[in-house]
């Protein structure tokens, strides 16, 4: 009588908790946090810019990625001013896909932001900055690697260059991945 007593209950509990998990699921499928005014201004941005690729402006304008809210502002042109390091992402395994660089360089310090650098065929890309220097970072998949375990990540180091107006690669290099 107690076993049938505890099994009924164990199967309430059981279907009592399926169905919160399933609400919860429901509820919150396909929700993200509202992007913040950061975000917005550097989307609108990208999409205004003829430069950007099409390939980004699709992932921006269909919402299957977005602008990492992570912005990283450093001085990176040598003008005394913030430049903005941006990043779009796809919020999947791709991760990071682009990077950007904004300034106001060579313009009034009240001028627009506008893309001085891109990289915009990135496959989980990381970036900091170091001084002045941008350092983007991508796997070296080998055979057999796993996504989250490249053996090698390759390391390239960009410095601002006043003459092209843009951030010129400066140094390449091989290291080892989390794996390698």
């Amino acid at each position: 009588m107690h076993a049938m007593r505890r099994n009924k209950l164990l199967r309430w509990a059981l279907a009592t908790l399926a169905g919160t998990a399933v609400a919860v699921l429901v509820t919150s499928a396909g929700s993200r946090a509202a992007p913040t005014k950061s975000q917005e201004f550097f989307e609108k941005a990208l999409l205004a810019d003829a430069k950007t690729t099409g390939d980004i402006k699709a992932l921006l304008g269909q919402r299957g990625g977005f602008v990492a809210p992570e912005i990283i502002f450093s001085d990176l042109t040598g003008d005394g001013r913030s430049d903005a390091v941006v990043l779009v992402e796809t919020g999947g395994v791709a991760g990071p896909v682009a990077v950007y660089v904004f300034s106001t360089d060579g313009e009034p310090a009240t001028s627009d932001l506008r893309a001085v650098y891109r990289s915009q065929r990135l496959y989980r890309a990381g970036v900091r900055t170091s001084g002045a220097s941008l350092i983007v970072r991508t796997p070296r998949y080998a055979t057999g690697d796993d996504v989250c375990c490249p053996v090698r990540i390759v390391e390239r180091v960009y410095t601002w260059s006043a003459a092209a107006q843009t951030m010129r690669q400066r140094s390449s290099r091989e290291i080892r991945g989390p794996t390698g």
